[in-house]
């Protein structure tokens, strides 16, 4: 692969942000991504399950730190990486690196490079989009899959909600990612929101943010959309791990109708735990589900 320009967020922007006292842990020498750094959260010990975070759009590692002290409390081992053009990950400045392709590569070298077994696949919005097409490449790797607020896209539009959004940040390029997370998450200080947009100095750092919602595929001929449906017969015929499903009742994108058609198509999947005050950013009543999975899964 070519060098890739990007840019890096100076780290005196992650300084003291609240909630989040966790190390970074980077990747420099990523097969296919040389001369881009990753960053990920590794917290826990050896021995347990691996849980592996991935976060949607436009958020970052940061979401998870709710759920995080449950699940190594519990003697698991926290594995949450920023994709590229979030995060404390470099972000490539040209819109056009951000594909499908090239963010599910990037997963996939990433659990191979980390040697990631007995992972519980932990998802919520395209950390779902990305991260549901990965067992079946892979699937002795994966026991379980802990699935909040997201869908496979498989060539359809998810909704009227998503076209909303979708045209909302086309609109407004240079989004203000803290006032959008305390619009959607009423919930959240003004020092959590600010956290979300530290990842983000001015416009040019928000390539990723931009394009995410463009590379959804609601059409059958988008790249991706092919996979995504291999992926879905994948989950209703192949799967036979553990599931736990949590809804955010109020998410006007990736809510309740949505995760009701993704749970008839995950085999075996339980009702879903509901979390009536919960948005489309639901790890934000993180405890409370990471609690429930734990039980669930016993």
């Amino acid at each position: 692969m070519a060098r890739i320009e990007a840019l890096r967020t100076p780290d005196e922007r992650f300084a003291g942000l609240p909630g989040f006292a966790f190390k970074p842990h980077y990747i420099e020498n990523l097969a296919g991504y040389e001369g881009l750094r990753l960053h990920t959260l590794d917290e826990g010990r050896p021995g347990g399950h691996v849980f592996l975070c991935l976060h949607g759009e436009p958020t970052w590692a940061y979401l998870y730190r709710k759920m995080l002290p449950v699940f190594v409390a519990a003697g698991h081992r926290v594995v949450a990486p920023d994709f590229f053009g979030f995060g404390r990950s470099d972000k490539p400045v040209d819109d056009g690196v951000y594909t499908f392709g090239f963010h599910r590569a990037m997963l996939l070298r990433f659990i191979e490079q980390l040697d990631l077994t007995n992972i519980t696949l932990v998802v919520q919005d395209w950390g779902g989009l990305l991260g549901l097409t990965l067992p079946m490449e892979m699937s002795a790797r994966f026991k379980r899959v802990l699935v909040m607020n997201t869908t496979l896209a498989v060539g359809q539009t998810p909704g009227a909600g998503f076209d909303g959004w979708k045209a909302y940040v086309k609109a407004n390029p240079d989004i203000g990612v803290g006032a959008l997370m305390k619009r959607a998450t009423p919930i959240l200080s003004d020092a959590e929101a600010a956290a979300y947009d530290a990842p983000f100095p001015d416009v040019r750092y928000k390539a990723g943010v931009r394009r995410f919602p463009e590379l959804v595929m609601v059409s059958p001929e988008m790249e991706g959309a092919d996979v995504s449906r291999r992926a879905a017969a994948w989950w209703a015929n192949e799967w036979r791990g553990q599931t736990f499903m949590a809804v955010g009742m109020k998410d006007p994108v990736l809510g309740p109708p949505v995760m009701a058609a993704l749970r008839q198509t995950i085999r075996g999947c339980p009702a879903p735990f509901e979390v009536l005050d919960g948005g489309h950013f639901v790890q934000e009543w993180g405890e409370e589900i990471a609690r429930a999975a734990m039980k669930s899964f016993g």
